[in-house]
């Protein structure tokens, strides 16, 4: 078995293939990660070589990562961190479950879909606690409100927790499925039908999309917020395979750590966070777009629950309400306990 700090060389000198190879939905992959550091490292000075894979190319979501690396708030805490692009929340699960890299971020409803599915992951801090979920539409369409949906193309993405969820947003405002026309294409398609005018609105991530479709077209994007429909659930955080929470529970409490401080950081210091991106990745939008997506990350780090609560901290009221929503929608079988999908021994509440 392979070592972690010579997985993390074959990392940095892989070339992109290797993401490449899991998007085509490549089984095989070819990094086992073996367990971590002890309790004494962080204070020792060394660190552990760890990787974690995002849930797709960097955006401004992902800027306390980097921001984390620049400060040395991970080393701080005993740990070398690379950070991986993805391709979709689903695939960095899986890619969990097989241990190809120490952690994962990763949205809550894909991790719960996975875990029913017998992928041995659990969550351990979810950051994202309010969906970023919305309805996006070009403000200049006469759109106001969500009576004004009907009648209307909607681009959809089959299978997708936003789109399993649609039916019961529109529920929550008034309307029906027959209300409107949805038209299934995917992410990228969903962006490029609205700035062509080919339908009329998306759903989707609005924090993450919204501004890259409002930098590409010119034109202003506003929002019918899932949760302003009093529909809400968990979005994207922290994952690691049951066995490294099993056999190395210091290193996952020093990763829940450093990332929790490393939001909190990015939170108060927003432009340098950005900043911190900078020629990480051929793929991401421009510094502007990057800030504006942190900017509304920002406002989905904590529920009422969770208000106070260090970035990453949950209530098991928002669990059960995350766990439930996602059962009603079909996107799992039952609601099983919280325990099943997620450990809560590294956070504040848990302890």
């Amino acid at each position: 078995m392979a070592t972690r700090e010579s997985r993390t060389t074959q990392y940095r000198t892989a070339s992109r293939s290797a993401l490449t190879a899991l998007a085509a939905g490549v089984s095989a992959l070819a990094l086992v990660a073996c367990g971590g550091g002890d309790g004494e490292t962080a204070a020792s000075g060394d660190t552990d070589a760890v990787t974690l894979q995002l849930n797709w190319y960097p955006y401004g979501e992902h800027a306390p990562f980097y921001y984390g690396v620049e400060e040395g708030i991970f080393e701080e805490h005993g740990i070398d961190l690379t950070i991986e692009a993805g391709q979709g929340s689903a695939r960095t699960v899986q890619a969990i479950g097989q241990q190809s890299f120490d952690f994962g971020w990763a949205d809550t409803p894909a991790l719960l879909a996975n875990v029913d599915e017998g992928v041995d992951v659990r969550s351990v801090g979810v950051y994202l606690q309010s969906t970023p979920a919305a309805v996006q539409y070009f403000a200049e369409t006469d759109i106001s409100g969500p009576d004004d949906l009907k009648g209307r193309t909607i681009a959809v993405s089959a299978g997708d927790a936003v789109t399993l969820t649609f039916p019961m947003y529109l529920e929550a405002v008034g309307l029906s499925e027959d209300d409107v026309e949805q038209q299934n294409l995917d992410s990228a398609g969903k962006n490029a039908a609205l700035i062509s005018g080919q339908v009329d609105a998306l759903i989707g991530f609005g924090h993450d999309q919204g501004p890259k479709i409002s930098a590409e077209s010119g034109k202003e994007v506003n929002y019918l917020r899932y949760s302003d429909a009093g529909l809400s659930f968990f979005s994207n955080g922290l994952l690691a395979h049951s066995s490294t929470i099993a056999d190395d529970p210091d290193l996952v409490q020093r990763m829940v750590t450093a990332t929790s401080a490393a939001f909190t950081a990015a939170q108060e210091a927003p432009e340098d966070a950005v900043a911190s991106m900078e020629g990480q990745n051929p793929q991401m939008p421009s510094g502007e777009v990057l800030l504006e997506q942190w900017q509304g990350t920002i406002e989905l780090l904590h529920t009422e629950n969770s208000e106070g609560l260090e970035p990453g901290h949950t209530s098991e009221e928002d669990w059960r309400q995350t766990i439930e929503v996602l059962a009603e929608a079909g996107l799992i079988n039952e609601a099983k306990e919280t325990g099943t999908y997620f450990d809560a021994s590294f956070t504040t509440e848990g302890q």
